[in-house]
C-alpha cells in the first residue's frame, strides 16, 4: 500500500534493469577509455578485468542488502542498520557527492561529443533537458531509458564493426607492456566509473514492484551484460588505435571512427554518446536526489528536502538543488577531474557497502562472504591508486560532510532531550 508522502510501486524486474544498464552504458563506455589509456597503455584491458570483478563483488553485496532493506537510500539505509548511523550518513555523503560529480562528468561528455567548443554550454542544456524528463515521472524515464538503450546499442556496435575495418588492426596492440601494477590499478579505478550505474537499481527500493526479488534479479543480470558489452568495446578501441590516440582526447571512440574506414559516419557515434549519457543522467539525478530525500527524512540534511510534492509524487526540491550545484561543477571541473572525484566518492560508498555485507548472518547471505571481503579491499585500494589531487580533494570533501553532521546533529540532539 501507498500512502500520501511516499513513493509508488509501479517498476518490475524488466524495468528495474533497463534503468540499470542504461545507468552504465553512458558516458563512461565513451570517455572513461582516455584516462585509462594515459594511466596503463594496452594494459588498460587488465584494468578493465580488475574493475569488473570489483563492481561485481560490489553489486552482490548491494543485492543482499537491498533484498533485507527495500528502502530508498541504498547503502545510506544498509549501513545505518548494519554499522551505525555514522558509517550509513558517511555512505549516504560519499554517494551525494561522487554521483553529483558524476552527473557532470556526464553532461561534460555530451559537449566534447557535440561540440567541444562549447562543451559546458551544451553540458548545461543536456542537464536542463534531463530535469524537464524527470519531472515529468519516473514511469516515463524508464520508457524513455528503453529508446535511449536502444541508441546506444546501435551507436557501439557501428564502433565495434569501424574498428576491425581500420587499417592496421591488430591483435598485437592488446599486449600489456611497459605499465607497472600501480598504472594498471589507477586505470581500474578510471574505468569503474564505467560500471557504477547499478547502485540506481538500489536507490528503487520504494518503486519496485516485489523488491526482495527484483532488486537482486536486476543488479546481477544488469552489470552480467554491462561486462560483456564493455570488455568488446574495450578490445576493439585498444586494437584498432594507437592508445596515445586514445589518451589524448575526451572522446576516444569518435577518434576510434576517424582512424576507420567508416570515418563518414563518425558523427553517428557522436550522437550515439550524446544519447547515452543522456539516459545515465536520466538515472543518476533522480538516483540521488532519492538519497538526498532519505538523508533529509532522518535530519542528517535539511529537513526541506524530505518534502514529496503531492502533484507530481517526486521529491521535486531535492531534485531541483541537485541539479543547480551539477550546473556549478560543470563550469569548474574539466572531464577528467570529474571522473577522478566521483571515484574517490563512490569507491568509498561501494567499500561501506561491502563492509556493511560482511554482518550478514548465514541465512541473510546469498554469496560467500569472502565476495564482499574482496570487494571491500579491491574499492580501498582503487582509491588509494586514483590521482593524488583527486583523493585529496574527495577526502577533503568527505570529511566536510562528517563534519556539517556533527554540527547539525547537535542542535537536534539538545531539542530531542529537552537540553
Amino acid at each position: 500500500m501507498n500512502g500520501p508522502g511516499t513513493l509508488q510501486r509501479r517498476l518490475g524486474l524488466g524495468d528495474a534493469v533497463v534503468i540499470g544498464v542504461g545507468s552504465m552504458v553512458g558516458a563512461g563506455v565513451f570517455t572513461a577509455w582516455a584516462p585509462a589509456a594515459t594511466a596503463a597503455g594496452p594494459a588498460l584491458l587488465i584494468g578493465l578485468l580488475i574493475a569488473g570483478v570489483v563492481a561485481f563483488c560490489n553489486a552482490t553485496s548491494s543485492a543482499q542488502l537491498a533484498a533485507l532493506h527495500p528502502e530508498s537510500g541504498g547503502t545510506y539505509v544498509y549501513a545505518r542498520h548494519r554499522l551505525g548511523d555514522g558509517w550509513g550518513h558517511l555512505a549516504g555523503w560519499g554517494f551525494v557527492v561522487g554521483k553529483t560529480a558524476s552527473c557532470a562528468a556526464m553532461a561534460l561528455a555530451v559537449g566534447a561529443y557535440v561540440w567541444p567548443a562549447q562543451e559546458r554550454l551544451v553540458a548545461v542544456a543536456a542537464v536542463l533537458v534531463v530535469t524537464a524528463v524527470n519531472l515529468g515521472g519516473l514511469e516515463r524515464t524508464a520508457q524513455v531509458t528503453r529508446v535511449v538503450l536502444a541508441c546506444t546499442s546501435v551507436a557501439l556496435v557501428i564502433v565495434v564493426v569501424a574498428g576491425w575495418s581500420t587499417e592496421g588492426v591488430s591483435l598485437s596492440r592488446l599486449e600489456p607492456t611497459g605499465a607497472s601494477a600501480f598504472d594498471v590499478l589507477q586505470s581500474a579505478g578510471f574505468l569503474f566509473f564505467a560500471f557504477a550505474g547499478y547502485a540506481r537499481i538500489a536507490t528503487l527500493g520504494e518503486e519496485v514492484r516485489e523488491p526482495q526479488v527484483t532488486i537482486p534479479r536486476a543488479i546481477t543480470r544488469a552489470l552480467a551484460g554491462v561486462l560483456v558489452i564493455y570488455a568488446v568495446v574495450g578490445v576493439t578501441a585498444v586494437a584498432a588505435v594507437p592508445v596515445g590516440d586514445l589518451g589524448s582526447t575526451d572522446a576516444p571512440l569518435r577518434a576510434l571512427m576517424e582512424a576507420s574506414r567508416l570515418d563518414a559516419v563518425a558523427p553517428i557515434v557522436g550522437i550515439g554518446a550524446t544519447i547515452a549519457s543522456f539516459g545515465v543522467l536520466l538515472n543518476l539525478v533522480p538516483g540521488v536526489s532519492r538519497t538526498v530525500l532519505a538523508m533529509s527524512r532522518r535530519s542528517e540534511l535539511p529537513g526541506a528536502f524530505a518534502h514529496i510534492d503531492g502533484r507530481r509524487n517526486l521529491p521535486v526540491r531535492a531534485e531541483l538543488t541537485l541539479v543547480g550545484v551539477i550546473v556549478v561543477l560543470i563550469m569548474v571541473l574539466e572531464l577528467r577531474s570529474a571522473i577522478a572525484v566521483s571515484g574517490v566518492a563512490v569507491l568509498t560508498y561501494y567499500a561501506i557497502t561491502n563492509a556493511a555485507a560482511l554482518t550478514l548472518t548465514g541465512d541473510e547471505r546469498r554469496w560467500p562472504r569472502w565476495v564482499a571481503a574482496l570487494g571491500l579491499v579491491g574499492c580501498v585500494t582503487l582509491v588509494v591508486c586514483l590521482p593524488f589531487r583527486a583523493v585529496v580533494g574527495g577526502v577533503i570533501v568527505l570529511a566536510v560532510g562528517v563534519a556539517l553532521r556533527l554540527l547539525t546533529m547537535g542542535p537536534v540532539r539538545r531539542r530531542s532531550t529537552g537540553a
